[in-house]
């Protein structure tokens, strides 16, 4: 089993803290979803300038980047925001062949007003162009289970019509149950083989809040996650479990130091 946690769970520490961290954890990679405050990583030195050291520092640590979790979206509101998406996904790509990194994840994207088919549509005319910076590099595109494409119906069907290598998708584990009551055995049954990498999170109701729910620590929830992780062994899922702790957008949750190692610890003991 390999573990991974993204940077929206850290977002005010450095590498040396990051690596340090994941080294003493039992970590296998680190997803970048963010660095020091800033979303976009490829405009910091790290990930610029700078990049062949940061790349020296995480073979030394045995660490894997496993995935690049960027903003880019496939509905897009405007030609300005296309092209914006354009741009961050060239950089992108440009990162995972310096860390030899397979994966992009990227957002389906708020549908607002459009009809569920046009905004197929315009997501498969968007994906397209992206898959022709991707490929060309050997980078697979990761559709999340995330916003308004949390119905694996959805997603299968965007997925399907793209019928594409390298446009495959990310589960992450909590969203089509908590937000749609969407089983997890009927996720599988839609995705399961385009499912190559996994976000985990729990989470228990709470509708005095905005979102209706509560973010915690694993196991101190309602996601049926022992059942999911037990989907994933039965069907020789291979890929990454990679912790997505939002301290970045909810600063009251716990701090990195404890979510991260009880998470490491969560998901060994799941093993038992």
């Amino acid at each position: 089993m390999k573990l991974a946690f993204t940077t929206l769970g850290c977002p005010n520490w450095d590498l040396e803290r990051i690596i340090k961290n994941a080294v003493e954890n039992g970590y296998d990679g680190v997803d970048f979803r963010g660095f020091l405050g800033k979303l976009d990583i490829y405009k910091l030195p790290e990930f610029s300038s700078n990049v062949k050291e940061t790349v020296r520092r995480f073979k030394e640590a045995a660490l894997e980047i496993p995935c690049f979790s960027s903003s880019v979206k496939l509905v897009t509101q405007s030609q300005e925001e296309y092209e914006a998406y354009l741009e961050e996904l060239r950089q992108y790509v440009w990162l995972c062949k310096e860390f030899n990194t397979p994966y992009i994840r990227v957002f389906g994207g708020a549908i607002g007003e459009l009809k569920r088919e046009k905004a197929i549509e315009v997501a498969e005319k968007n994906v397209r162009q992206y898959l022709a910076i991707a490929e060309e590099a050997n980078v697979k595109l990761l559709l999340e289970t995330h916003d308004d494409w949390t119905d694996s119906r959805y997603v299968k069907e965007l997925v399907q019509r793209v019928s594409s290598e390298h446009f495959q998708i990310l589960w992450d584990v909590h969203h089509p149950y908590r937000t749609i009551g969407e089983e997890p055995e009927s996720t599988w049954e839609t995705l399961g083989e385009r499912i190559k990498y996994t976000h985990w999170k729990d989470s228990y109701v709470k509708k005095e809040t905005r979102r209706g729910y509560q973010l915690c620590l694993l196991g101190e929830g309602d996601i049926p996650l022992q059942e999911i992780f037990s989907l994933l062994k039965k069907n020789d899922y291979d890929g990454y479990f990679t912790l997505e702790w939002e301290k970045k957008w909810c600063p009251e949750l716990e701090e990195p130091e404890i979510a991260f190692k009880q998470f490491s610890k969560y998901m060994n003991n799941i093993l038992l």
